[in-house]
């Protein structure tokens, strides 16, 4: 394959790569490889088995070949259904349902290319989604004030360089060019705020930015059988702005109904990463990983007017009080031939959610654990196909969000979740 035609399949790749169901705690995607399922992305700083190690530690490239292409593609499978255990809200809502279930399926492609300059000197250039999310209930619902759908989508361009210092040290680093999107619909608010009947009225958000963030990346070889990697990813400030429409037979009764410019403003977190690749033996090789990530630059999330009426008026905030948050995960590899190899991973994941409180039915996460396993297959002498499933079990997801002062009622139950996902990547040098 020429570099002209990798060139220009790139782009192609970059178009549908917006959109994702969020498989880690809070929004975040992890599945910017899928040949990180299968070990539940144990080691995911330190293996730099393909081009993707462009995104998890962009030091990594000095152990890949002169040209290395990666593609794949993860389908991701979340389950969100609502058990009411006393919400209350009111007008048409008061006995509107519980919702169904909010997740659905989602497909999240990655694509990274990386080239040898010179001996020690590597480039590299990454496409994923770092950040995404989706839940939508059938309308109406008992919580439909609070939220209907609401939508995160990220696309992420990620050039890199590293540089081998020696044998037993590379470091690397990149440049993050970010584009964000964001759909918010509600129910129009009833109560102490309108007190109109707006019954049928909704109100949606729809906002978008593009930002820059950075990352860097070190590899330790510290034997023949022992690799340590470590990386960061600055956090990524989002000045989201568009516009809050509302449709419907109340809108334009007053100025909280009528539609104009606002604005968001949200810091996704910074990442760190320490990752670890033991050879045991011809046969097995243990990972592990721990990461870290900086979710408390999201306290609370204001949607502001600005222009008519209400211009410079906070008119919602989402008072998310998120908390920072670790994920531990071990895997292991088995080489079951020269052509196939096993792979299995365990992972926990904290959610940045600290209380049932603070528990958005836009964002019900709880506490999970992955269960991943899958094999990677050496198709050729240069190329490799990575097949993996994870299934990840989500803690129970209580909810106890008290917004009947603003007119978006109180929502109180309890989610029963999980999350599926498979996927398959195709790495190749030449």
């Amino acid at each position: 394959m020429k570099m002209k035609t990798i060139a220009r399949l790139i782009p192609l790749l970059a178009a549908g790569l917006a959109s994702g169901q969020a498989s880690a705690a809070g929004f975040q995607l992890l599945e910017q490889n899928a040949s990180g399922i299968a070990n539940a992305y144990a080691g995911s700083a330190a293996v730099a088995e393909n081009a993707s190690t462009i995104f998890f530690n962009p030091a990594g490239m000095t152990q890949l070949k002169d040209r290395e292409i990666s593609v794949g593609m993860s389908a991701v499978r979340p389950t969100f259904k609502f058990s009411d255990r006393g919400s209350s809200s009111l007008g048409a809502f008061a006995s509107a349902g519980e919702g169904n279930d909010a997740g659905s399926w989602a497909f999240i492609p990655n694509a990274y290319m990386s080239w040898a300059l010179t001996k020690n000197l590597y480039a590299g250039l990454g496409i994923g989604a770092p950040f995404g999310q989706v839940t939508e209930y059938n309308d109406p619902w008992v919580g439909a004030a609070q939220a209907i759908k609401f939508d995160i989508k990220t696309m992420n361009l990620n050039p890199s360089l590293a540089y081998r210092i020696n044998d037993k040290v590379s470091v690397g680093g990149g440049l993050n060019y970010q584009k964000m999107k964001v759909e918010y619909i509600r129910r129009a608010a009833i109560g102490p705020v309108s007190p109109l009947n707006v019954a049928g009225t909704s109100a949606t958000l729809s906002a978008d930015n593009d930002a820059w963030g950075w990352n860097v990346g070190a590899l330790f070889t510290l034997s023949p059988t022992t690799k340590v990697g470590v990386s960061y990813r600055s956090s990524i400030k989002h000045d989201l702005k568009g516009d809050l429409s509302v449709s419907g037979p109340a809108a334009g009764a007053n100025a909280a109904l009528t539609t104009g410019a606002a604005k968001a403003d949200v810091e996704l977190p910074e990442t760190f990463i320490l990752s670890v690749a033991q050879t045991l033996s011809d046969k097995w090789e243990m990972l592990g990983d721990v990461s870290w990530t900086g979710w408390s630059s999201i306290p609370k999330v204001d949607i502001v007017r600005t222009a008519g009426a209400l211009n410079g008026v906070t008119v919602q905030t989402l008072d998310t009080k998120f908390r920072d948050t670790w994920r531990f995960a071990l895997g292991a590899n088995y080489r079951l031939n020269e052509q196939v190899k096993l792979k299995f991973g365990v992972a926990y994941d904290q959610t940045p959610v600290q209380s049932d409180q603070h528990r958005l039915v836009s964002l019900p996460d709880s506490n999970r654990t992955w269960l991943s396993g899958g094999a990677q297959f050496k198709v050729t002498k240069d190329s490799l196909l990575d097949l993996g499933a994870a299934y990840l079990r989500v803690g129970e997801s209580h909810i106890d969000n008290n917004q009947s002062a603003d007119g978006r009622g109180y929502v109180k139950g309890v989610y029963d979740a999980r999350v599926w996902i498979l996927g398959a990547q195709y790495s190749m040098a030449f």
